[in-house]
This record gives structure tokens, sequence and C-alpha cells, in this order.
């Protein structure tokens, strides 16, 4: 290489030292503080998952040492007693009233209504628990007022859609809607996500009604 070859390239590495030099002089902050938010928000992330878990996991044992004891009252009462956060209410109040159908059949009720109506909860589980609550009360809750909370349950895009409408059939049949109740059964096993175990009961249903096994 000739020598004004060497110095231009001599001159062109010190111009870029300079320009990484002013760079890192006017960006330089910048950078390391993006390299602290990164290598912290790794950390936190991290922290945050093992603090979940740990969560998670004193939540478990918690609820698996209320089961353990020996009465219904006394494994009702440590589950109310049992600190949550999020979706771990919905469990505890299901759980609960599970416990207190034994027992305490207003209770129980009570429990699921609570849980129906818990803003602080998800929706799916308010939802369950006013479907839970619409079958376990029966006749003890009026028609109407049966009929217009599966009215909202039974609203396209709902997670228990089906189940609610299941619900709104025998509800028909119950004031004696005998052809409104096999056209919801009919409309049921017309739907693509409709369960095995549900299509089963509805088809039994059906033929105890007198249509034919595929409600046609």
């Amino acid at each position: 290489m000739s020598n004004p070859d060497s110095f231009i390239d001599e001159v062109t590495e010190e111009l870029r030292r300079d320009r990484v030099a002013g760079f890192l002089r006017r960006y330089g902050v910048l950078i390391a503080l993006a390299v602290v938010l990164l290598v912290g928000g790794a950390a936190w992330n991290e922290w945050r998952k093992a603090t979940a878990q740990a969560t998670a996991q004193a939540f478990g044992d918690t609820v698996l040492a209320a089961l353990d004891l020996d009465t219904v009252q006394e494994r009702a009462a440590a589950l109310e007693q049992v600190e949550t956060t999020g979706a771990q209410g919905g469990l505890l109040y299901l759980m609960r009233a599970a416990q207190l159908f034994e027992t305490d059949r207003p209770g129980a009720l009570a429990a699921l209504q609570t849980a129906s109506q818990d803003a602080e909860l998800p929706d799916a589980y308010r939802q369950l628990a006013a479907l839970k609550h619409v079958i376990a009360a029966g006749a003890d809750v009026p028609a109407a007022e049966r009929r217009e909370a599966l009215d909202r349950l039974a609203q396209p895009g709902q997670p228990f859609r089906l189940l609610a409408l299941e619900q709104t059939a025998l509800l028909e049949l119950e004031l004696g809607n005998r052809d409104a109740a096999m056209g919801i059964l009919a409309d049921l096993l017309t739907q693509a996500d409709v369960t095995d175990a549900l299509r089963r009961r509805v088809m039994q249903l059906n033929v105890a009604l007198g249509g034919t096994p595929d409600a046609n």
C-alpha cells in the first residue's frame, strides 16, 4: 500500500474514532440508562415471577389446609378467612359455596350471589357464580329473575352461553312451554362448540320430550 493510501486510511480511522467519541459524549448517558433499564427490567420480571409463584404456592397451601379440617363449618369458615387477590377470590367463593351446600343452603346461595356481583372478580368467575346460583336456587328464585339472569349469560360471546341456554330450556319446561324448550334444545344441537356431555344431555332431554335424538 502506498504512503498516500496509508495516510488516508489513518485519517479515516481517526475521523471514525472522533465520531464514535462524539456520539458517546452526546448519547452515552442515554445508552447507559437504556442498559440499566434493560437489565433492571429483566431482574424485575424475574422477581415478579418468583413472587407470583410464591404467592400462588402459599394460597394453595392455605386452601388445602382449610379443606383438611374436620367439619363443613370449619372448612367454610377457614376458606372465608383466606386472603385472596383477583381470580383467587372467585375460586374461594365457589369452593366455600360447595362446602356450605351440605349444611347451609341459604349461606351457599348467598356466597354465589355475592360472587356474581363482585366487581373485583374476573367476569368469567362472576358469570359462573351467577349460573350456579340460578341452578342451585331453582324455584326459590322467581322465574322472571332467573330468566333475566340466564338471558344475560346466554348472549353471544359469553363463556357459559350454551349452559345458560340449557338452563333456559329447563326453565321453559318448568313454566309449561314445551315447544319453546324443544326449540332451544334443537338450536343447541346445531352449535359447533357444544361439548359431548352437553350434547348427550340435550339429546336425552329431547327424546324424553318426544323428539328425535338429533332434534330434527
